[in-house]
């Protein structure tokens, strides 16, 4: 007989596990349920003619279901904020909160599923299956480099927009903060010299962005130095990262590509020495997005840079997804797109971008809580649909 485990770390009468006592997400009914005449309108008989209308216009479906305002938010636990591969039941509270923050920025209904993991061919298969039920596909905590795959998969196979929020949702909140970062400081965006630590799911949609938005010089480290062709331990989708990156040439570790560099983009954890962060160009600008611990403080990155942000709520500039995603959605919903296009996260950032109607040092993006973003954002995407 097993012992009873000990939770010697966690405080079950505090307010953090109060507040998820039960779950954060119910349902509701969106029509009244009051006699028989209802009964006979919601469901039988007359939910038959609904039907039978589908089957003849499956486009219908946009209309006549829940699947209209519905997002899937997938994962398979095994990339969750800072906790690692801790698998899809211990994902779920994240999932839940993620889908709170759908509704309330975006009015969209979020669904968790949370799903055994598996190889990439499995994890399509499974969420291809289930895709009917929504409008939707947002990915989220999956290990690079399967999420690559599988999301490019699923787009090919699906009509519905399938997005990977860990890519996309951050590399275009960065981007948006880096076009107001390089106002403040006086420099063009695509003259910058960004070094980008990390080269898991973030550092390639960030690095993929940047690029399209006009940033010609980009180099790309991961846990072995900076990423180039004259590396021979390169293996997945790192190849293509140094083909397409790192224009200079620079060989070495990351002390080497932050000499003279204008930006620096921790999207990996870690720590970088305050003396490699002093070698930057004059004015720089450090984004340590690394979560709970920034991979520079911000006190020591305020002492070598001219821009600070972080992926932290409690210091300025914070980098937070939820200023794209739920935007990103309404708009595709709305519009009727069957897919986010790289045309539509360039817009997204730039909508982003202009919600700060003065950068400074203290306010390169607005507050999460800021009226408008969402609509801005949603406003964007549905344009180019």
């Amino acid at each position: 007989m097993s012992a009873s485990p000990v939770y010697s770390s966690f405080d079950f009468d505090g307010p953090v596990f109060r507040a998820h006592e039960g779950g954060k997400l119910g349902v509701h009914a969106t029509q009244p349920l009051r006699d028989r005449d209802d009964l006979s309108l919601l469901y039988t008989p007359g939910v038959a003619d609904v039907c039978r209308a589908i089957a003849e216009d499956p486009s219908l479906s946009a209309r006549y279901t829940t699947r209209r305002n519905t997002v899937a938010v997938i994962t398979d636990g095994t990339a969750v904020l800072g906790l690692g591969d801790i698998g899809p039941l211990a994902a779920m509270p994240v999932m839940e909160g993620k889908a709170i923050l759908f509704k309330h920025f975006g009015g969209i209904d979020a669904v968790p599923v949370c799903m055994e993991t598996g190889t990439v061919d499995e994890l399509v298969e499974a969420i291809a299956r289930i895709a009917p039920s929504y409008g939707g596909i947002n990915l989220e905590d999956i290990s690079a480099p399967r999420c690559f795959e599988i999301e490019s998969q699923l787009k090919e196979r699906l009509d519905i927009p399938v997005f990977h929020d860990d890519q996309h949702g951050t590399a275009i909140v960065v981007l948006a903060g880096l076009t107001n970062a390089a106002k403040v400081v006086g420099r063009p965006l695509h003259g910058l010299r960004v070094v980008v630590a990390g080269a898991g799911a973030a550092g390639v949609a960030v690095t993929g962005l940047l690029q399209r938005a006009g940033v010609r010089d980009v180099v790309v480290c991961d846990s072995r130095g900076i990423i180039s062709p004259s590396r021979t331990d390169l293996t997945g989708h790192k190849p293509r990262i140094a083909a397409s990156t790192n224009p200079r040439g620079l060989t070495g570790l990351i002390g080497a590509a932050l000499v003279d560099a204008d930006v620096y983009i921790g999207v990996s954890g870690g720590t970088v020495p305050e003396a490699e962060i002093s070698r930057m160009a004059p004015d720089a600008i450090i984004f340590a997005l690394a979560n709970p611990d920034p991979e520079v403080h911000p006190d020591v990155a305020h002492r070598h840079a001219a821009v600070v942000a972080t992926g932290r709520s409690d210091f300025p500039n914070q980098i937070n997804n939820v200023l794209a995603f739920p935007g990103i959605f309404r708009g595709a919903l709305d519009s009727g797109a069957s897919q986010v296009t790289e045309a539509m996260k360039l817009a997204a950032a730039e909508a982003i971008a202009t919600m700060v109607a003065e950068p400074s040092a203290a306010e390169i993006v607005p507050s999460v809580f800021a009226p408008g973003v969402a609509d801005a954002v949603a406003a964007a995407v549905a344009q180019l649909a």
